[in-house]
């Protein structure tokens, strides 16, 4: 593992911790070489006894599957030797979710270092591209908005049935997506008792999910993308707003295309779900509405950022490239309160 000192770091260590077919070889970091993990995350202690290594001394090539939980830019640097070496790459960082490098490139305001490996990453979304993940070298692993947006908008535009020029995700997270650095935005006494959105001109989410609705419904997406931060540590909320093209059983809709995932719970019909419902744990509850009966279709879509939205996607997605039961090592129940 690449990277252990993040919170994405640290939530992927304690469900890798828990997994009965891994074994944790090495954790890497530049700053915190030789000190024990446990030392920096006492919620791993008796369960982590490694220390992290300096990422040059680490024999990342003799592992079966290397996670890159780092800063984007950082995966692209050593990605094709370890898959020269026969070694899966699962990134939960950004560089290889948009395949449009140029596109990329003036989103992340970076040089691609391998954009020979872009085109042959697989975008880490199992609810859609299940079959690609069990034959990948390279795991795009999802962002979190683009998790909770696009499973909430999924079965409307694969069925065709709203207008696809004005889609709009409302979305709104926890302070905990913003990373684990000291930041004046996410102190305590800026972020508690606030509400406030970001990135409305545009966030370097919007490519990516843009990206994959336009796939799922095989045709242009025009989408209004407004994330916000609230005071709390984990949990996205996502509220999406179409116009429907025709009249259309929504539940029925929903219920059938997620029938049989582990990981997306469609909720009964007039159903609001809670961040808190899917709290540390690798799920999505949906549950969609049509106000008043009219033309106007309102899903609302959770998750945990950290991992649905991140470390438990990317366990899911270890789970499939090699042919273990998806939800190994995934089943723990969100905590309340």
């Amino acid at each position: 593992m690449v990277g252990g000192t993040g919170y994405t770091g640290v939530e992927l260590l304690r469900l890798l911790a828990q997994h009965p077919e891994v074994e944790i070889k090495a954790i890497t970091s530049r700053g915190e070489a030789g000190l024990p993990v446990a030392d920096m995350f006492p919620s791993l202690r008796r369960r982590v006894d490694l220390r992290f290594v300096d990422p040059q001394s680490a024999d990342l090539a003799a592992c079966d599957a290397v996670f890159f939980a780092t800063p984007n830019g950082i995966a692209m640097q050593q990605a094709v030797e370890l898959v020269n070496a026969g070694v899966k790459v699962i990134d939960l960082a950004a560089d290889f979710r948009i395949t449009d490098v140029a596109e990329w490139e003036k989103w992340y305001g970076m040089k691609h270092a391998c954009p020979e490996l872009v085109a042959e990453a697989v975008y880490g979304l199992p609810e859609v591209n299940r079959e690609a993940i069990k034959a990948a070298r390279v795991i795009a692993n999802p962002g979190c908005y683009p998790t909770a947006v696009q499973l909430g908008f999924l079965p409307l535009v694969e069925a065709g049935v709203i207008e696809l020029d004005s889609l709009v995700a409302d979305a709104k997270s926890g302070v905990s997506g913003a990373g684990r650095k000291a930041e004046t935005h996410i102190l305590f006494s800026e972020s508690a008792d606030n509400f406030q959105a970001y990135g409305v001109a545009g966030h370097r989410h919007l490519p990516e999910i843009r990206q994959g609705l336009s796939r799922y419904a095989q045709a242009p997406v025009g989408l209004t993308f407004v994330p916000h931060l609230t005071p709390m540590i984990r949990g996205i909320h996502a509220t999406l707003y179409g116009r429907l093209k025709k009249d259309v059983d929504l539940q029925a809709l929903f219920e059938e295309r997620f029938a049989g995932e582990a990981f997306v719970d469609v909720m009964p019909k007039g159903s609001h779900p809670s961040t808190r419902s899917v709290r540390s744990a690798n799920m999505c509850r949906i549950a969609v509405h049509r106000p008043q009966g009219g033309d106007v279709v309102v899903v609302l879509s959770v998750i945990d950022n950290l991992v649905k939205g991140a470390a438990g996607q990317a366990v899911q997605n270890l789970n499939i490239l090699f042919g273990l039961a998806e939800t190994t090592g995934l089943g723990q129940i969100p905590v309340m309160p």
